[in-house]
C-alpha cells in the first residue's frame, strides 16, 4: 500500500540499520516513549537488527497501562451503580481491577458497552434519558480534544445524563519525572509522534538542556524508528542535546492549535497519579470547575478504595523503563493475554503484550520451564 510501503522498504531500511552501525562507538540507552513505538520495535525485530550496545528500554507511553489501579476500581464501582450505562473503548475492558474487572461487571449484569467514539457514548445520553451514561476518559493528549469535545457538545446541548470519568495523562511531566529519579539510566527519547500531533513540541524544548538528553519526535513505522533511532544516536556521539522532529510528515512545532484550544476550554491541569510511577505534579487532566456536572466522580462520589495488587507482577517497575517483561517472574506463565495480571499484558499499546505476541519464544519457554519447576 503506497505511502505505507514507504516505510517498510527493507533497503531503506538496511541503509539506517548500516548508518546507525558505523555512528555509534559506546553503550547508551534510549527511551521510547510510545507504546506503538515498543509494538513497532518488537514486532519487526528492531532491537535485533541493531547493535549490542544500544539498549532500547520502553517507556510509558501505553495510556492503558499507566491509568491507576484505583481508576480502574473506580470505574467498576460506576459501572456497577444501578441506572447506569457505563462505555468505554474495548482495551479498558479487561483491564484488572482490584477484584474484578469491566468484562466481569457486564457479565453480572451491569450495563457495560463498549464504544469507538466518545461522541458515541453522547448520542447513547440522548437515546436513553432515563440512564446516566458514563465514559471512561483515558488516554494522553492524543485522545483528549476528542473527550473535549463530547463535554462541550453535551453542555451546549443540554444534555445532562452525560459524564466523563477522567484519567488524563500528559507526556512532558513523565518524562521529567524519569529523568530526575535517581538512578536514571535514559540518555535519550524517541517521543511519541501523536501526541506531538496534537500539542506540537514546544514543550520539549526546556527539558533537552535541562537534563542533557536529545529528544527526537518520531513515528511509528520502522523506518520511523530506525531514521529516529540514527537522530537520536547521532546527537548523542556529538554531544549535543536539542530536540529534532523526525516525523514532520505529520507533526508541526506548534502543533495543532485549535485541538489545543479545546482542550484548555473544557481541562485543567490537574496533579495525576501513575500505575508505577505514583503522584506526579501538573501530569493530568481534569474538568474545569464550570464543567464540573460532567464529572462522573463528582456525580457518583466514589468512595477512594486501597487497590489490592498482585505481588508477583512488575508492571510499574517495566512501565518506568528499569525492567523489560522478559525479566517478570510470571510473563507468560501466570500473566498472558487471556490471564492478565497487570494492564501492559492487556493492553494494544503495552510492552508486555508486544513481547509476548512478538517476542522471542524461546525465552517464553524458558519462563514456562522455571515456572513449572522444570529447570
Amino acid at each position: 500500500m503506497k505511502y505505507l510501503d514507504e516505510y517498510r522498504d527493507p533497503d531503506a531500511a538496511q541503509k539506517y540499520i548500516d548508518l546507525i552501525h558505523q555512528v555509534i562507538t559506546r553503550e547508551w540507552t534510549i527511551m521510547e516513549i510510545c507504546g506503538g513505538q515498543t509494538h513497532a520495535i518488537v514486532k519487526y525485530g528492531i532491537d535485533h537488527l541493531l547493535p549490542e550496545t544500544l539498549n532500547f528500554v520502553h517507556g510509558p507511553g501505553c495510556p492503558v497501562c499507566v491509568t491507576p489501579q484505583e481508576m480502574i476500581d473506580k470505574a467498576i464501582a460506576i459501572a456497577q451503580e444501578p441506572n447506569v450505562i457505563f462505555t468505554s473503548f474495548g482495551d479498558m475492558m479487561r483491564v484488572p481491577g482490584s477484584h474484578k474487572d469491566l468484562l466481569m461487571v457486564k457479565s453480572e449484569g451491569g450495563d457495560v458497552r463498549m464504544v469507538y467514539s466518545p461522541l458515541d457514548a453522547v448520542k447513547l445520553a440522548v437515546k436513553h434519558p432515563d440512564k446516566e451514561v458514563v465514559f471512561f476518559a483515558v488516554g494522553f493528549e492524543t485522545t483528549a480534544p476528542a473527550n473535549a469535545m463530547a463535554v462541550y457538545q453535551a453542555h451546549t446541548s443540554g444534555i445532562r445524563n452525560f459524564s466523563i470519568l477522567s484519567s488524563h495523562v500528559l507526556v512532558p511531566p513523565a518524562m521529567e519525572a524519569i529523568l530526575s529519579a535517581p538512578g536514571n539510566q535514559v540518555q535519550g527519547f524517541l517521543a511519541a509522534g501523536h501526541v506531538c500531533t496534537v500539542m506540537g513540541y514546544n514543550e520539549y524544548i526546556p527539558l533537552a538542556p535541562r537534563y542533557k538528553v536529545p529528544i527526537v519526535v518520531t513515528g511509528f513505522e520502522p523506518l520511523d524508528i530506525l531514521q529516529g533511532t540514527y537522530m537520536t544516536l547521532k546527537q548523542l556521539e556529538e554531544g549535543r542535546c536539542e530536540v529534532e522532529n523526525q516525523y514532520a510528515r505529520a507533526v508541526r512545532r506548534e502543533g495543532n492549535i485549535p485541538s489545543q484550544s479545546l482542550i484548555r476550554k473544557i481541562f485543567q491541569i490537574t496533579d495525576r497519579n501513575w500505575r508505577g510511577m505514583g503522584m506526579i505534579p501538573a501530569s493530568g487532566l481534569g474538568l474545569r470547575p464550570e464543567y464540573a456536572a460532567y464529572d462522573a466522580e463528582k456525580k457518583f462520589a466514589v468512595p477512594v478504595v486501597e487497590p489490592v495488587s498482585h505481588s508477583e507482577c512488575i508492571a510499574g517497575i517495566i512501565l518506568q523503563g528499569r525492567k523489560k517483561p522478559v525479566d517478570c517472574p510470571v510473563f507468560g506463565t501466570k500473566c498472558t493475554p487471556e490471564h492478565p495480571l497487570g494492564a501492559p499484558m492487556v493492553s494494544s499499546e503495552g510492552a508486555c503484550a508486544a513481547y509476548y505476541h512478538y517476542g522471542n519464544l524461546e525465552v517464553r519457554k524458558m519462563n514456562k520451564l522455571t515456572a513449572d519447576g522444570k529447570i
